[in-house]
């Protein structure tokens, strides 16, 4: 299977290597930055990944990647996100369906471990993945779902909805994500400001709105 990893960044210099590392160099690696002042370009560049920049924004920064991959099938995977050791031998899915990775902080905190549990029942009855899990997407799969959405905010909602639940296919790897925000804002605090960001784009508000609500 030929990938192209595509990755948004933006200040990305301390969870970037990790990243990028756990890839290997067996795939396409671009680097999408979105405007970065921590030397984020040249870290990336560094790791040999091919660096493009474009406007601000995941959805924007996404469309721009995808519009350069040269693979036919794309991981789009965020910048804090450290996929687990032997992850291509889990990519188990045909081209007809995308697959998301299973979502896993990196935290000892057993409320951690309360969120994954959450995160896993959310994918599994409401078919609602997130980008932190990561997605990977046969390119003419992601063109019939009418591709991906240049929006600040959302853009993962945004396509895993109209994708629909039964061509998305739990991967057996781990994405293990960055539980800063969680830290330093609180489980419950976060996980609340989630949600709400979630409702509200269900509402309908659009998706610039809600990103100063994310935060």
């Amino acid at each position: 299977m030929d990938i192209s990893v595509i990755i948004p960044t933006l200040n990305a210099v301390t969870t970037l290597p990790r990243t990028l590392a756990a890839l290997g160099d067996r795939v396409e690696i671009i680097v999408v930055d979105g405007g970065s002042s921590d030397g984020t370009p040249d870290l990336a560049a560094a790791y040999g990944a091919r660096v493009l920049t474009s406007a601000r924004g995941r959805g924007t920064q996404f469309a721009a990647g995808i519009a350069a991959a040269g693979h036919p099938w794309l991981l789009l995977l965020h910048a804090d996100t450290v996929l687990s050791l032997h992850w291509r031998t889990a990519l188990s899915v045909n081209a007809t369906n995308a697959g998301y990775f299973r979502f896993v902080l990196d935290s000892l905190d057993p409320r951690a471990r309360r969120l994954e549990r959450m995160v896993a029942w959310r994918c599994r009855t409401l078919g609602l993945p997130y980008g932190d899990q990561g997605l990977l997407i046969h390119r003419d799969l992601l063109r019939a779902a009418g591709g991906m959405k240049a929006i600040p905010l959302m853009e993962d909602v945004d396509l895993v909805r109209r994708l629909g639940r039964a061509r998305l296919v739990p991967l057996a790897a781990d994405a293990i994500t960055s539980a800063s925000k969680w830290e330093q804002q609180g489980y419950a605090c976060r996980s609340t400001r989630n949600l709400l960001c979630l409702s509200l784009w269900f509402a309908g508000v659009p998706p610039g709105k809600i990103q100063r609500i994310y935060g």
